[in-house]
């Protein structure tokens, strides 16, 4: 069994290195990257399991290399970066991040994290037992299986989150999800910013459902999110 491989991307060697000393300690093994292009390619040449980027790095920051790894991979990406804003962080989550960290970091409370990111991808990644259910409303068919959307047959590309937003919705039609709520089962974790990460994620979604945005997914006001199957 091949060991569990960490990337890390930042242009700050003793970051990195601080990084990997503490997850190697776990076991996990770890490739560094000191720019986002480096970063990608690491991805396209290795098996990693899960991402930790900068978002400030020479030439491609962190957030562009992020959109050109969810174009074609899955795995998850944690942000530990010295930008605070609740802007930035609802940025890089939107973008297609995983988790968010500030500088300076708590290296334990980061080991963590990463631990319970790969427990949740494993979890999204077992086989569905033989079972196959499909959800299909209004012209939107969404595999959980294969972790893909099409509306009119063609297909729509979602970010990890929005889809798995989208699938908590559709597998509860008719039933009101609070935004903490959304955010507990998305993410697994409670956030003390969860409302605004939601909405985002939701707008987004909204906007790539397209005209339908009304049909699927509506806003109960002061409670929260509801499918309408």
């Amino acid at each position: 069994m091949r060991p569990i491989t960490i990337l890390i991307a930042d242009d700050e060697p003793e970051i990195a290195d601080l990084i990997a000393m503490h997850l190697e300690r776990e076991g996990y093994r770890t490739i560094k990257a000191a720019d986002g292009k480096a970063a990608v390619q690491a991805i396209q040449t290795n098996a990693v399991d899960l991402a930790i980027l900068d978002i400030m790095m020479p030439g491609l920051d962190g957030y562009e290399a992020t959109r050109q790894i969810r174009e074609r991979y899955q795995l998850p990406i944690i942000f530990v970066s010295a930008k605070t804003s609740d802007l930035d962080k609802i940025t890089g989550l939107v973008i297609g991040a995983d988790d968010y960290m500030t500088k300076p970091f708590n290296p334990l409370e980061l080991v963590a994290r990463v631990k319970a990111q790969l427990r949740r991808s494993m979890q999204l990644n077992q086989p569905a037992d033989g079972l196959h259910q499909i959800i299909e409303a209004g012209g939107l068919v969404i595999d959980p299986d294969k972790r893909s959307v099409t509306l009119y047959g063609e297909p729509i590309t979602l970010t990890p989150k929005e889809f798995d937003i989208l699938v908590l919705l559709a597998s509860h039609p008719n039933k009101v999800f609070g935004a903490e709520n959304i955010f507990q089962q998305v993410w697994g974790d409670a956030y003390y910013e969860s409302g605004n990460t939601v909405m985002v994620h939701i707008r987004t979604l909204r906007r790539k459902l397209g005209e339908d945005k009304d049909k699927f997914i509506k806003t109960v006001w002061g409670v929260g999110y509801t499918f309408n199957g």
